[in-house]
Formats: C-alpha cells, structure tokens, sequence
C-alpha cells in the first residue's frame, strides 16, 4: 500500500510469530473515519486514556496513556496513526476542541506515536477508562509476560479482560514489519485502535491491530508502554 494516501483508507494486515504459522488476513480494521462528537463525548474538562482523539487527516485513534516529560503533556498514540495529520482534537464538555499536535510517531519498525498537549484549558489526568467507563488510576508501567492478567479498553468495543498469550510477536503490515509486540486473548474491535491495555494500575502497553471481533472472539497485538516511554522520555502522569 502506498504512504501517499488521496481518501482516508481502512487499515489491515497480516501476522507472523516465531512458535505458529502465519495468520493469513486479520480482519479488524482498526483506524477508521471519525463518528459525530456526540458519540465519543469525554468527561467535561477532562481527556483520559479510552477517549477518542481526532486528527487532521480525517482519522480518529484511541488514546493510549497520558504521559509528563520536559514541562509538558503527552498522548501516546499508534505510530501509523500519529503521521497521519498533524494537528489533534477532542471531544470535551460535549464540544469538539483543539488539544494539541504530533510531537513523535515511528512506523514501521516500531508502532508509536507521541501528541503534544497545547490546550491548558483541558485536564489531562493519569487515568483510563475501565469498566462501564469508570476511570482506573494508573500509577506505573510493567513489561508484559506470558500468563498475565490484562484488561483494555476500546472506544468502541469497551472494556474486556484477558491474559497474555505471547511476547516478542512479529505484525507484517503492508508498509513492513513491526516487531516486539505482544499478544492477548481479548477481543478488539475497528476503532479501538490506540486503547490502554493495563494489569491492575499498572500500564502494559497499546493496541495496534487484532483478527476477530468481540461477536466471535479473537485476539489483540500491542506495543508495550515501556518502550515508549523510554524512547520519548516519559513518565506516565
């Protein structure tokens, strides 16, 4: 697929692991056309891992974490969804507002992305949406390991609960391959693109893609959070 893109286009790939066979076509296609500010409202004031962010190239993502470093706010985001346009809004208080601009992104390779917050009228609190939406108050991060309890949140599908299945697993997207990711039985569904995954209040990483869906079940691949915050110099806020 070409980087050049002349209409906002539907992402898949396929996947590739060093203990199973190639998957052949994931079907979640998780970077998708922005819905109406009011479906995706956030807390008035308020912009928390789970809420949707909106970007300039007709994209929405879920966030991720907030995040602190240098004297300023952070989103982490996808990669191949942080360079696709430059500049981010939200939906706060029932309006759709400005919140800031891409400071990071690296795709292939790696799947992540940093967004500068600019907007100081906006809360950008260290927490993520849980159950029925209720904020979970994250106080740290921890690598991922095989067997571990894991939760996400999407900003379509929700909240779901799963474990760990793998580490160090291969994703071959059409614009290449990104490695060191990890994998969990938990369901995904297009749009949650982005979500926190965390382990009680411990973050573990991002979602980046999935094959399945939460009506017949399937599994989600993610980049770690710790990786992130080392490359940007981040402490979770």
């Amino acid at each position: 697929m070409s980087r050049r893109r002349t209409a906002p286009p539907l992402r898949t790939f396929a996947t590739a692991t060093a203990t199973a066979a190639a998957l052949a076509l994931l079907g979640a296609l998780l970077t998708v056309l922005a819905p109406p500010a009011s479906a995706q409202a956030a807390a008035a004031g308020e912009l928390r891992g789970g809420d949707a962010l909106y970007n300039s190239g007709g994209y929405s993502c879920t966030l991720g974490f907030n995040a602190v470093g240098s004297g300023a706010t952070y989103g982490i985001i996808p990669g191949h969804c942080a360079d696709v346009g430059s500049s981010w809004s939200a939906d706060v208080g029932g309006s759709r507002v400005n919140v800031g601009t891409t400071s990071g992104a690296s795709f292939p390779g790696n799947d992540y992305g940093v967004v500068r917050y600019t907007n100081t009228s906006v809360s950008y609190p260290g927490e993520v949406k849980g159950s029925g939406g209720a904020p979970v108050d994250i106080t740290g991060a921890v690598d991922p390991s095989p067997g571990m309890a894991l939760c996400h949140y999407g900003r379509v599908s929700g909240y779901h609960c799963g474990t760990v299945q793998a580490v160090n697993v291969t994703v071959n997207f059409p614009e290449g391959v990104v490695s060191g990711l990890f994998r969990s039985n938990i369901c995904s569904e297009p749009g949650d693109n982005g979500g926190p995954a965390f382990s009680g209040g411990k973050a573990v990483g991002i979602i980046i893609g999935s094959t399945g869906n939460c009506s017949t079940g399937g599994v989600t691949y993610y980049q770690p959070i710790k990786e992130i915050l080392a490359v940007y110099g981040l402490t979770l806020s």
